[in-house]
């Protein structure tokens, strides 16, 4: 093994020279300048968090989040919300109904999706 390689790998450097400062300032530019796509940790599915699959016997139930339920217009929620739980799922949902959850407060805390098995 070369010298110098060996050097580098075991870093046989002192902290205050310069090479040390290379490596710290190359170190910080590949933090601060790499692209979040080289390492694919965004979400690929919007608003996934925003929904949640329940386990039931029978047919499919999802808890839907009263942020991504509120801006839908009530005449099309099963439509766009059943190409949503598609989209998540990656199987076909034919949404059944959609029944809001109230707290004590009756205020909506996010609805329940149930779709046919």
């Amino acid at each position: 093994m070369n010298a110098s390689l060996k050097r580098f790998i075991l870093w046989d450097y002192p902290r205050g020279g310069w090479q040390f400062d290379v490596i710290c300032i190359a170190i910080i530019l590949f933090v601060f300048a790499t692209p979040r796509q080289w390492f694919r940790d965004q979400p690929r599915i919007p608003h996934a968090s925003q929904i949640t699959s329940l386990s039931t016997q029978g047919e499919a139930v999802f808890w839907i989040e009263t942020e991504l339920v509120a801006p839908i217009p009530e005449a099309e929620r099963l439509d766009k919300l059943g190409k949503l739980l598609t989209t998540r799922t990656g199987k076909p949902q034919d949404l059944i109904r959609i029944a809001p959850i109230f707290d004590s407060e009756q205020e909506v805390k996010g609805y329940m999706a149930f779709a046919r098995p």
